[in-house]
């Protein structure tokens, strides 16, 4: 019988290896990348089209040309996309990112040859039809203005532009006339200009069989299509953070206030990266993090305090966000630095390094442990121009990082002086 009063030993990996996705060059040059794994029979079909928010011309443009992909195609209207895709069970996922469009269909094996039809005219001939075109962009108008009631969004948006300023594709905030300028000829515009064999790659996972990788041909890698072959060129964006330290957004009716801060940090192929991770994961990264522990256990300011790094092409940024009641900002934020300044003077102990290095490699192992998510990190890797070494390297870095590495990172990077705060709420007396 198992001793349930005793704690099961922890074990460490030891190595992190991850089944590397066959590539197929396509007769029309568009790569293929093959994920054969599980034994369900069904299969995932990513597409990925270099061209997102970097390479807009105007806000909104590669969002609305990416999202009005399954409004309708020369075969097939937008309530026939609907309808079929729900008839045969499959699922359409449509999202637009900094440099990368993407498509994903979730489909059993047995009707991939009727939602695979569907998907490759959506990618392939697309109408733009401006009935619905119009309706979407309504009902999108209708939820920005939701949002501008709602202090957590209007934070969020002040400190984008805090930290990168209004010039950076982060820092350019979508106002409520950008989607009157939002039509067909607009998005036209960037479809044919992103949106072509040339520009495109493709993911297949899950049970992939022979005749799947055979339709997949036959529907995208026979002939080249769309109306432009240029590669996409690099952009590149420096920062240019404000230079106001605090920033307050007004709210007249709110109940709480928003709080966020931030600044930017290297990006993910500077060699701190992988340690700098740590660091803010143990700073606010998971429940028992500093700023929890703190702030909301001891001090009850909030129910949930956050830290996190987000990434973009050559920068990141460490978001520290909450919502607390409006006569507790002020303290919330002087507790956030106290937290940020003991890690910057004294060493993490033994035990708390180690509750998070354990959070992390279980999360990490939990990440990457089914074809999906498999296909997932792939296409990470291929978006943001990764070494296939990159999760090696988290690992190497989780196990290795010492309590006087993590002094010194966030005495290098944790600067009281560049992090920016936003507040949005109502006015204090």
């Amino acid at each position: 019988m198992i001793d349930r009063t005793l704690q099961p030993p922890v074990c460490e990996p030891e190595d992190f290896v991850m089944q590397c996705p066959e590539c197929r060059l396509l007769p029309n040059g568009i790569p293929l990348n093959i994920l054969n794994i599980g034994d369900n029979e069904v299969v995932r079909v990513d597409v990925l089209m270099k061209g997102g928010r970097w390479h807009q011309r105007l806000p909104l443009q590669a969002l609305f040309t990416n999202r009005m992909l399954r409004e309708g195609t020369r075969s097939y209207t937008s309530a026939q996309i609907a309808e079929s895709l729900d008839y045969y069970g499959a699922w359409l996922e449509l999202s637009s990112a900094a440099e990368h469009g993407f498509l994903t269909l979730y489909s059993l094996n047995k009707y991939l040859p009727q939602t695979l039809a569907v998907l490759a005219g959506m990618v392939r001939e697309p109408v733009f039809p401006e009935k619905e075109l119009r309706t979407i962009v309504d009902n999108n108008v209708q939820q920005f203005k939701v949002n501008l009631s709602k202090v957590d969004f209007l934070a969020h948006r002040g400190l984008a532009e805090a930290i990168f300023g209004e010039h950076h594709p982060c820092g350019r905030i979508v106002r409520e006339k950008d989607y009157a300028c939002i039509t067909r000829e607009v998005l036209r515009e960037f479809y044919d200009d992103y949106y072509h064999s040339g520009n495109c790659a493709l993911y297949v996972s899950g049970r992939v069989t022979g005749d799947c990788v055979e339709r997949i041909e036959a529907l995208f890698g026979r002939e080249p299509f769309g109306a432009c072959r240029k590669p996409v060129e690099r952009k590149d964006f420096i920062p240019f953070p404000m230079e106001e330290k605090r920033v307050f957004i007004e709210h007249s009716d709110a109940l709480q206030s928003a709080v966020k801060m931030g600044m930017a940090l290297p990006d993910r192929t500077h060699p701190d990266y992988h340690k700098l991770r740590v660091l803010v994961t143990l700073l606010g990264g998971y429940f028992g993090s500093r700023l929890m522990s703190n702030i909301r256990e001891e001090k009850g300011y909030t129910y949930g305090i956050s830290a996190s790094l987000v990434s973009y092409p050559g920068v990141s940024s460490l978001i520290i966000s909450t919502e607390t009641a409006n006569e507790y900002v002020e303290p919330l934020i002087h507790e956030v630095y106290h937290e940020i300044d003991r890690l910057r003077e004294e060493p993490v102990s033994d035990e708390e390094l180690a509750m998070v290095r354990n959070y992390m490699l279980g999360d990490l192992c939990r990440s990457y442990e089914s074809a999906f998510t498999l296909a997932d990190a792939w296409i990470f890797l291929h978006t943001s121009g990764l070494p296939s070494t990159f999760f090696e390297d988290t690992l190497r870095a989780i196990k290795t990082i010492t309590a006087e590495d993590i002094r010194c990172l966030a005495g290098e990077y944790l600067c009281k002086e560049n992090l920016k705060e936003v507040v949005s709420g109502k006015k204090m007396p």
